[in-house]
């Protein structure tokens, strides 16, 4: 079995709460428990601050690693880089290769 990474499990751990979210407001909502209203904007508010938190946690890992990732603000990719960044690039990925 490969081996999960942290954004990976930040991903999965993100998506397992807005399916509870999504679940529980629904089961609220179906029993006419009182406060199902207030579980309905909680469960809106975390549709858009849960994602926009993974997003960040993403980006600062990318940070701290020094890795480009999905959330790095260079729109394109490597094709995008002039010579020097994309040589640069290449050299830290041979450098990373050459650790495992």
């Amino acid at each position: 079995m490969k081996k999960k990474n942290p954004k990976q499990i930040a991903a999965l751990v993100c998506v397992v709460i807005l399916v509870a979210l999504y679940l529980l407001t629904l089961i609220f909502a179906i029993a006419d428990f009182p406060g199902w209203q207030r579980m309905f904007g909680g469960c809106l508010v975390g549709t858009i601050a849960l994602p926009i938190l993974l997003w960040v946690y993403i980006w600062l890992y990318g940070k701290i690693k020094d890795r480009h990732t999905i959330a790095s603000f260079d729109i394109g990719g490597p094709e995008h880089m002039d010579e020097k960044e994309r040589e640069a690039l290449n050299a830290k990925a041979a450098k990373a290769d050459w650790k495992k």
